[in-house]
């Protein structure tokens, strides 16, 4: 699969920045390091004119790739998700069996993020982290029904329509499976957060990670 990953390009939908980052070595850098940073600062603590310093870069290059940090941020979780899909089809297409597919699927989207050497410029274990903490804030906004509208989200609701459609094929009789489908994905993210920051708020942690809460859940659910 690595091999395969080495040869793909996540496409992020073109409103979501002005210039794309990946078609210059700056515009890399930008990716790059606004990753560590923000990670590093928070993203209400994160700002261009950092980030310019940081890569040795005047701010007003950094705004030639992205209108603001929001839209940043709508690019760097959009990079992710396709990230996490590409993996997700890769792993799970030559898969016959409906169970077992779902159950690689579960395990891909809740396991702790390792790093993917086919993408030098992007950090993928510190991008996870900032999904875990910061993704909220990409949709959380007044503009959210415009900007869903627009298509900023069209790959996270690509992924959850893949889950559900696993979901249907393994018990078509279930009534909720974008209900389920979204809960794994959103709920995984909550259960890595309260495993790093509230630990006393559940049961995940070394020994037992979200993917075995989520492999349990959604087997009581649809083979019980």
């Amino acid at each position: 699969m690595d091999r395969l990953l080495q040869s793909v390009s996540i496409n992020i939908h073109e409103k979501i920045f002005l210039k794309d980052p990946e078609s210059s070595s700056l515009g890399k850098r930008i990716v790059e390091h606004s990753i560590l940073m923000i990670n590093d600062l928070g993203f209400e603590n994160f700002t261009f004119k950092k980030l310019g310093k940081q890569i040795g870069s005047n701010e007003s290059s950094v705004y030639r790739y992205f209108e603001n940090k929001h839209k940043l941020l709508l690019y760097l979780t959009s990079w992710y998700w396709g990230w996490l899909e590409y993996q997700l089809v890769f792993s799970t297409n030559s898969i016959p069996d409906a169970r077992l597919k779902l159950e690689n699927a579960i395990a891909i989207v809740t396991k702790t993020t390792v790093e993917d050497s086919s993408f030098s410029h992007i950090n993928e274990v510190v991008l996870n982290k900032i999904v875990i903490n910061e993704y909220s804030k990409s949709y959380l906004t007044k503009e959210v029904d415009s900007e869903n509208k627009d298509g900023y989200f069209v790959i996270y609701k690509r992924l959850v329509t893949r889950i559900s459609e696993m979901i249907r094929e393994v018990n078509k009789d279930y009534k909720y499976p974008l209900s389920l489908a979204s809960t794994i994905l959103e709920g995984s993210l909550h259960q890595h957060f309260l495993k790093d920051h509230f630990s006393s708020l559940t049961d995940c942690h070394e020994r037992q990670d979200p993917t075995a809460y989520f492999t349990d859940l959604v087997s009581r659910l649809l083979f019980h």
